[in-house]
């Protein structure tokens, strides 16, 4: 299965900061995988627990629409 390029936002609270917005590109290979990856990576860098993450939006994007180097250099290696 090929995989694509989501965006994923939300917001998630953190200590006497709620709703504390966030944005994510990441490789995926459907809108249910860029979900659990992102839950994956906010729990692993911020200690959030999946209850309190509130996805609002999640979209495909296309590859020259991608500002996240570590993206862009993922897709320019699966180029090759």
């Amino acid at each position: 299965m090929a995989e694509n390029v989501y965006i994923v936002k939300g917001s998630f609270d953190m200590g006497r900061n709620k709703n504390q917005p966030f944005t994510k590109e990441l490789i995926a290979k459907d809108e249910k995988d860029a979900i659990e990856r992102v839950y994956s990576l906010m729990g692993s860098k911020h200690g959030v627990e999946r209850r309190y993450l509130k996805i609002t939006k999640v979209e495909k994007l296309s590859p020259d629409k991608v500002t996240n180097l570590v993206v862009k250099g993922q897709l320019a290696a699966k180029e090759k």
